[in-house]
Formats: C-alpha cells, structure tokens, sequence
C-alpha cells in the first residue's frame, strides 16, 4: 500500500477520534446514574474530599415556608404619629363636645400601638405576634405586639367606646367617624430595608451548609436507599468533581487519556482488518463506512445517555454488526461491535455490565442472521437479541448484587424498544447501498427474481439466451457452494450477464432456429456482432441502475478472450494467423472469485451443448479442455482464485453436467 492510502486511513481514524473525544462528557458524572427513592446499586462511596452538607429541596422549601411565615418583622417607632393624629381630629371639624372625648380614647389606642392593615395581617400570621426594633447600636429587640391594632381596628374601639360611654345627644355621625379614620395614622412603620436584610440572612442560613462529609466518610453505600438528603449530597459532589474538572491540568490528562483510548481501540480494529481483511484494507469505500458507522452510533449513545436515564440501553448496538454482517462478513462485524461498545463504555453506567449486556445482544443478532436475504430474517434477529438483553441483564444483576431485586418492568421495556428499532436496520440498508455504493444481499434476492422487468424482457425477447443463463447460473451457484464463495452473489450475476444480447438475439446460436445470419457476414463482422453484446449489456445495466458487482459479470465473463470460432475462421481464410485485436473481447479479465466461476460455467454451458455423447469421459474432457484453455490464456491471473477452488469447480460442473445430461431409460412399444 502506498503512503498516500495509509495516510488517508491515517486521516479518517483521527477524524472519527477527535468526534468521538470532543463529544465525551469531560467529568465523573457519567460514571453515576441514581434516582431519589431507588436504591444505590453501586459500592460504598465515600468522599475523596470535604462535602458540604446542604439540605435537600423539600427541606429548604419547607423551612423557608416556616421563616417566612414566622418572620417578625421589622418597624419604627413614630411618636409624632399620636400628636400629629390629634391635631388633625381637632381641626377636623367635629364638635368640640365631642373631640374631648374622642381625644382621649385616641390616645389610649396610640398606647396599645397602630399600625397599617397590611402590616398587622403579616404580625397577626406570625407565632409569636411580634415585631422587631433595630436600635442605634445595630442590635435587634423583639416587642410583643399583639395588642396593636390597625388604623380600622383602631377607628372602630374609638368609635365602639364612645358610643357606649358618651353617646346620648352627642353621637357620632357617619361624617363623624370617617373623619375620625382620615385624622387616625400608624405609629408603627414598617422597616422595610432592615426587614429585607434580616430575611435574606435567615434564608441564607438554610440552604448554606448545615455541616459537612469529611475526606473518607461515607456519602451512600450499596443497597441504601437515596433519601432526598443523600441525593442532594451526591449532587453536591458530583458538583464538586466537574468543579475539579475543570481545572485546565486534569481536564487535559482526562482528555489525552479517552483520546489514547479510542486511538487503541481503533488500532486493534484496523489492525484486523490489515492481517485477515485485507481486501476490505484496501477498499477506502469499506474503511470509511466501519469507521463511520462506529462512530455515529457511539455519538448516538453519548447523546441518548445525556438525555433519557435508561438511554443508553435504546441505542440498538446489534444494529452494527448487523449492518458490517450484511455488506462485508461475520467476523469482522463482531469485531465492529466489540469496538463500538469499547468505546461507548466510556460514558456507559455498568461498564461491565454494558459491555456484557451489548455483547451478547450483536452476537445473537449476527448468529441468528447470518445472511440476510429476507425482511423476516431481521425480526428473527430482533427477537433473539431482546432475549440475550433480558438474560445477560439477569445473569449481570446476579453477579453484581446477589440478587434479583433490581429487576425493573422500564427496563425490559427499554431492551424491547431497543430490538424495535434493530429491526428497522432494512431502512439503513438502503441508505448505505445508495451513499457507499454498496450491495446488500437483500438487493440480489430481488434483483434475481425472474419477474424483473430486465428478466422478463430477456425470456420473452431471447428466450434461448434466457434458458442459457438460467443454467449458467444453476452451475455457477454449485460451484461457488463448494469453493465458498457469494452464491447469492454468482447466481444474480449469472442471469444478467447476457442481457446485452437482448439488441440482436438472433445472431447467437441459443436463439437460432434454422437460420444463422453469420453465414453472409465476414468473420470481424460477425466477431464484432458478438463482442458488442457486452459493452451493450453494460449500458443496459447502467441505465436499469443495476449495482457495480452486477455491471462486473457483464464485463467480466469473457474477459479479454478471443471469440475463437471466427477468429479461427479469418485465419482459415487468410490462410494463417491474422490480427487478434478485432476478435478479443473489451474485458477486463476476472478480478473476483465470483466473476471467474462465472466465466467458467459460461463457456461449459455453451460448449456442452454441442456435446454428441454425454458419457461421463466426454464430460470430463469437455470441462478439462475449456478450464485448462483459459487458464492457459491467463483469464485468471487477476482473480484470487486458486488452482484448488478450479478443481473443485470442475469436479462440481462434472457432476452437475452429468446429473443434467443422464441416460433416461427408453419407455418400451405396446405391441398388443
């Protein structure tokens, strides 16, 4: 590889770490999930440092409802409130005979105290019924105050008692009395400005700490319920860590660490891929998509962790080896998924438990599936998957806590929605073939259905052609079970890699009925006439959309053969060799295993038809004489298949010629 590709791939994993890293929470707090009134599943914690201890929020709530409700407020004392009064009630214009009474009356109110209506509602709602001085020195003083009285309570004694004691002649009038309540003004003023700051301090004092944890001592231990006081001491330091956190020293070891964490996950994954993959190595489109799709689901669980409490457990993770399963193999998508479930672990809650729990969920989705060839193979999947989840979450608690009883109907809910959605990957199949390039083998199952329009078009156009791939891909498809190669794969290819000969069917032999159009044409043209039905069949392809690996069978399946039979011809009428170059086909030769099968079952197919006795030696010397001739040619040279996979094609093509073309036994005449 050169240095160009390895930087590339050098590029893309620095890129998926830096995403990866800059969305990692920068604190502790990841490592802690726990709900007030549940009880705290981990061990005992204790402090790493002093903890302030502050009341939990229906504490402070509550007594700050008590201070504020049982505040004695603050006032002033105005003496010049009670001669002011009294000169007003003089001037007022009531009779004389009168003010001397109501005088003193008014006075002997002033001595309990007045205050306004507002402020003698707020003393009246207080335990004590007390109101507060604040003197010259800063020092408070409480004064009982239950007998004041407001400005109207104080109008209605005055009026009360002087009609009991000196009504007669001299009643008050209603004229009277409201000018009696306009002459009346408060003694007691409220202190606003000292009431305030008396207030604030006393609702300081309770949410300031009320003590403190000390390095060492217990915060909670395991099994303890959280109290809504032991839940406020674990914000309290949780709050504390982020603080520490933050520090610019430790916030960068923090960060180096996670980055060299991710950098060796990456490592081991790729490091796989370039000693038993290599073929995916090399492919920047394949690199690229694994190293996508690992990282967007790890940034997924980051942002479903920071959202939703139970989140991590309904990002459906089984969804990556499924996805790496369907396009490339097995064992590279467990090892997909053992590199996403690494690496989210970072914020994960139970790390041993995540990474069991994720574990054996992809495993039993993979297994189960295999290859994917059916929508219903993805429920299959789904299901097998929520059970892993239920008895690895089980076997995990058991471990953990000896125990069962943290066993939660929200979380099998959680494991359900998380297989919901593992069987929605069929839509990520789609969007992957389209922004990749890639082909799934759902995609082949129903390209090869003979109801496709392409298909259909070649069984009704070229219906020898059509019968020819139908068996090409019958011989294909053993060939490939037997050297394990992507039978899906041949089987698809093999029905269209002749579909070029829809232009002019009837100058191929299969389509032929007793009249041959080459017997008029002179051999490069009738050469020319068979070549172009590959380039032909590769337009036909692209503009149906068929996928790349289709569009290879097409170009492929000759390679850069010569069409021999009107090769030999010119050369029969020139009277010795002539130029190959309008006789050999565009190719390229083979560059996959599946690609060269089908060139081999092409050309026995073909051959085998000219075939007088289908004895078990002319078969063998049919199939020996067309491998070993492109062999000679070097068609394969560029295709990874072995001399072994070639014998066991031919051994497998031997059989399945012989199967195809046995003696049948003759029925008998009726003679009577």
């Amino acid at each position: 590889m050169n240095s160009k590709s390895l930087i590339s791939r050098i590029l893309l994993v620095l890129v998926a770490v830096a995403l990866i890293v800059l969305a990692l929470p920068r604190n502790d707090r990841q490592t802690l999930s726990y709900e007030e009134g549940h009880p705290w599943r981990y061990p005992l914690l204790t402090a790493p440092f002093d903890i302030p201890i502050y009341l939990d929020s229906a504490t402070i709530r509550h007594a700050t409802d008590s201070v504020t409700r049982n505040f004695a407020p603050f006032v002033k004392y105005e003496d010049s409130a009670r001669v002011a009064s009294i000169n007003r009630l003089e001037h007022s214009g009531i009779l004389d005979v009168k003010v001397n009474q109501l005088r003193r009356l008014v006075n002997n109110v002033y001595e309990h105290g007045i205050m306004s209506p507002a402020l003698r509602n707020r003393v009246k709602k207080t335990t004590e019924r007390q109101v507060r001085i604040l003197a010259d020195d800063n020092s408070a003083s409480s004064v009982d105050a239950s007998g004041a009285v407001s400005t109207d309570e104080a109008c209605k004694w005055v009026t009360d008692h002087y009609q009991e004691g000196w009504g007669g002649s001299y009643s008050l009038t209603e004229e009277d009395i409201t000018r009696l309540r306009q002459s009346i003004t408060p003694n007691i003023i409220p202190d606003p400005a000292t009431d305030s700051l008396y207030m604030g301090q006393a609702l300081l004092s309770i949410s300031s700490g009320q003590g403190k944890i000390t390095q060492g001592q217990r915060i909670v231990d395991r099994g303890e319920i959280v109290t809504p006081q032991i839940y406020t001491n674990l914000r309290t330091y949780e709050d504390m860590l982020a603080k520490q956190g933050s520090d610019s020293a430790q916030s960068m070891l923090m960060i180096l660490g996670q980055l060299l964490y991710v950098i060796c996950v990456f490592t081991i994954l790729f490091t796989y891929i370039r000693i038993y993959r290599p073929a995916v190595y090399a492919n920047l489109r394949m690199m690229v998509f694994i190293v996508s799709i690992i990282t967007l689901f790890v940034l997924f669980s980051v942002l479903m962790f920071e959202t939703f409490t139970l989140g991590i457990y309904l990002v459906p993770f089984a969804t990556v080896p499924v996805m790496v399963l369907i396009f490339l193999d097995s064992r590279t998508a467990i090892f997909s998924l053992l590199s996403t479930i690494l690496i989210a672990a970072l914020v994960a809650t139970y790390q041993f438990q995540f990474v069991f729990m994720q574990f054996m969920a992809g495993s039993a989705a993979v297994f189960c599936l295999r290859q994917l060839s059916r929508r219903s193979q993805l429920l299959r999947s789904s299901f097998a998957s929520f059970c892993a989840y239920c008895i690895a979450f089980t076997v995990a608690m058991l471990i953990t806590q000896g125990s069962l009883e943290g066993l939660e109907a929200k979380i099998y809910l959680a494991f359900a929605i998380n297989s919901v959605l593992l069987s929605l990957t069929y839509v990520l199949i789609f969007l992957i073939e389209k922004i990749f390039g890639f082909t799934s083998m759902v995609t082949l199952v129903e390209l090869s259905d003979i109801n496709n329009p392409l298909l259909r078009r070649l069984a009704e156009e070229a219906p020898g052609t059509f019968q020819h791939s139908m068996q090409v891909s019958t011989l294909a498809t053993e060939a490939a079970r037997a050297i394990g190669a992507n039978t899906t794969l041949v089987r698809t290819g093999a029905l269209y890699h002749d579909i070029g000969k829809l232009q002019s069917p009837i100058f191929f032999t299969e389509n032929q009925h007793g009249v041959n159009p080459h017997d008029g044409l002179d051999p490069e043209t009738s050469a020319r006439k068979i070549i172009s039905h590959v380039t032909v069949g590769e337009e036909m392809a692209e503009h149906a959309k068929l996928p790349t690996v289709i569009r290879n069978f097409i170009l492929e399946h000759h390679g850069r053969g010569l069409t021999k039979y009107f090769y030999n011809t010119a050369c029969n009428n020139a009277g010795g060799p002539v130029d190959t170059a309008p006789f050999r086909y565009p190719g390229p030769n083979p560059r996959s295993r599946e690609t060269a099968i089908l060139m081999m079952a092409d050309a026995v197919e073909a051959a085998s038809r000219s075939l007088k006795d289908y004895t078990p030696e002319a078969i063998d010397k049919l199939v020996n004489k067309i491998i070993d001739g492109q062999m000679a040619d070097g068609l394969f040279r560029e295709s990874p298949i072995s001399f072994a996979d070639v014998e066991k094609v031919k051994d497998t093509f031997k059989k399945r010629l012989a199967t195809i073309y046995h003696t049948r036994v003759a029925y008998p005449e009726r003679k009577v």
